[in-house]
């Protein structure tokens, strides 16, 4: 039996995968055991090495950290996304003035790394007697970055839909400003969310690079906490790398759920259907214009 995209696997394609799932899930414990039992002989479960996070200190002092990591990936996010829209209709307009030069800034933002543009912003700026705060490097570097690398996602989301759905939208009188807001854009956002998520998350992740231009986020104090007494570098890796997997399920858990509700949203489904009328009304004038060139409309047939 076979499908549209792959081959059904048979009967011993079967049990191998399956030999194959059973030995990889008895190798990934196997290392879970290994790291964990070295971990018990160095002791590294003993309370000495996490007798630090028994302070309400330090737990205030993560909880400020927490707010400087969230307060520095919300504006990034909300600028990124921004400027991802705007270098996106840029790289799609149809005058040449336009298109190459944003085309041109989003291979340099794309091109440079993130902890680089942090660094020329802190470090290298007040060489010409311009200084950033660390929090505004940390924002403006990464919005820079995330930023064109959602700009090319929203770019192919748009290139992506079919080409009659813009012609349509042209066919029944739409400017190129009112067939990208209300035709393209919108569905490009739904098609492109995982990708907008992905790219969120990594956003979130990338603010631990502003330690090193010593913004006080949690990787900043996770490297403090890590100089204390008995050194517990693991702890202070596990407390704030748990941190971390807990706001990256949140943002992607809240995610999934505008995805649910974009879905079911009475807008959305009203969209869907204007977006269908356009194109069959497209569809109806181009086909007039044919028989008129053709010859065959005379003007009583029906539209």
């Amino acid at each position: 039996m076979t499908s549209v995209l792959y081959d059904v696997p048979g009967p011993r394609a079967r049990r191998r995968n399956g030999i194959l799932a059973i030995v990889t899930v008895i190798v990934v414990l196997a290392v879970i055991g290994f790291l964990v039992y070295r971990m018990a002989v160095s002791g590294q479960f003993a309370a000495s090495k996490w007798y630090v996070f028994s302070f309400s200190t330090v737990w205030e002092q993560i909880l400020k950290a927490l707010g400087n990591t969230l307060a520095a990936f919300a504006l990034a996010a909300i600028l990124s996304l921004a400027l991802g829209f705007i270098l996106a209709i840029g790289r799609l307009s149809e005058h040449a003035w336009v298109r190459i030069p944003v085309t041109v800034i989003t291979e340099v933002f794309r091109a440079v790394p993130v902890l680089v543009m942090m660094m020329l912003l802190y470090y290298g700026l007040p060489t010409v007697g311009i200084k950033v705060e660390p929090y505004w490097a940390v924002v403006i570097a990464l919005m820079v970055y995330n930023g064109s690398v959602l700009a090319e996602a929203l770019r192919a989301g748009i290139e992506s839909l079919p080409r009659g759905q813009k012609e349509a939208g042209y066919a029944i009188g739409l400017r190129k400003a009112g067939v990208m807001r209300l035709i393209l854009l919108p569905q490009a956002i739904r098609a492109m969310l995982p990708v907008i998520v992905a790219q969120l998350v990594v956003t979130m992740k990338d603010t631990a690079l502003g330690f090193i231009i010593t913004y006080p986020e949690l990787l900043y104090y996770a490297k403090l906490l890590s100089s204390q007494e008995g050194r517990p570098i693991l702890q202070s890796a596990i407390v704030i790398g748990g941190i971390y997997i807990v706001m990256c399920l949140i943002l992607s858990g809240v995610a999934k759920w505008v995805e649910i509700k974009t879905r079911h949203s009475p807008k959305m489904k009203a969209l869907a259907a204007d977006n269908a009328t356009v194109m069959h009304e497209g569809t109806d004038t181009e086909l007039i214009a044919a028989q008129r060139g053709a010859g065959k409309f005379d003007g009583n047939s029906p539209g």
